[in-house]
């Protein structure tokens, strides 16, 4: 049994030098009809680090005859393989551009936006690569509406479009944290009129009245009234939209603190 459990190791040793020593004759060879087999194979196999090399050489040979298209096609699918998705999106929207007819044209258009996609970060960092895939991902459907992506694209975009919205909402709150409450609440707003159907509507109405009224507060004396003004004007657009809201309370006591200021403002 000893004896069996080092033999299993070492015979898988020298099966992968074997494998290892075939490969590299293939990748120094001449027969680039071998080659071309031995990437399929690989890629089919998910081996794509050593599909690569050959594909990367077969794209100069291939260029321009009939195997060009299918080198093409599995170059960009070897590059999303190893999930370098700039590369892979370049690659597919380029095969777009350099076989119109391919049957494969929608499939590769689809796969560059979903590349896209896939760079896109979480939501508290740049969001260039989010908004280009929203882009990308709606350009798809506009020129292949009748896809069976299409139902896909949209969830793609919806959650995309999340990251945005939390994005918005997030910065909106590290206003406020900061006490900048007149930035928060045109950071608010712009969350409100960017995403009118996002699921912190409630909350953010809140706060821009108590933003509101922390601002007429830490106010010059000429500007508190017409900043208390505000805070009741955005009470009254919360109440009358969230009157069974748990932050109702809270609102109305800077409503009821904001029209008492004016008064002992108006009497001074």
């Amino acid at each position: 049994m000893l004896k069996m459990k080092l033999l299993i190791p070492l015979l898988s040793f020298i099966l992968l030098l074997s494998s290892c020593s075939e490969y590299n004759k293939i990748l120094k060879s001449n027969d680039y009809e071998l080659k071309y087999t031995t990437a399929i194979k690989l890629y089919d196999e998910g081996d794509c680090y050593r599909a690569m090399p050959l594909f990367d050489e077969l794209m100069t040979y291939y260029r321009m005859t009939e195997k060009g298209e299918d080198v093409y096609y599995y170059y960009a699918k070897t590059q999303y393989c190893l999930k370098d998705y700039y590369m892979a999106s370049y690659y597919f929207k380029r095969f777009t551009k350099n076989f119109p007819y391919s049957a494969r044209k929608e499939e590769c258009a689809y796969m560059s936006a979903l590349c896209t996609k896939q760079n896109s970060p979480d939501y508290n960092l740049d969001p260039t690569d989010t908004r280009k895939a929203i882009d990308d991902l709606q350009l798809f459907m506009d020129q292949y509406p009748e896809s069976e992506k299409i139902d896909t694209c949209n969830y793609m975009i919806k959650e995309l479009r999340g990251k945005l919205e939390r994005k918005s909402y997030e910065q909106g709150k590290l206003y406020y944290k900061m006490e900048k409450y007149k930035s928060a609440v045109i950071a608010f707003n712009t969350t409100i009129k960017s995403y009118p159907d996002t699921k912190y509507r409630e909350e953010l109405m809140y706060l821009i009245v108590k933003a509101n009224y922390l601002l007429a507060e830490n106010s010059v004396e000429s500007k508190k009234q017409e900043r208390y003004q505000e805070t009741i004007k955005s009470y009254r657009i919360f109440a009358d939209r969230y009157s069974e809201s748990t932050y109702i309370k809270s609102a109305e006591n800077y409503n009821k603190a904001s029209v008492k200021a004016i008064e002992k403002l108006n009497n001074n």
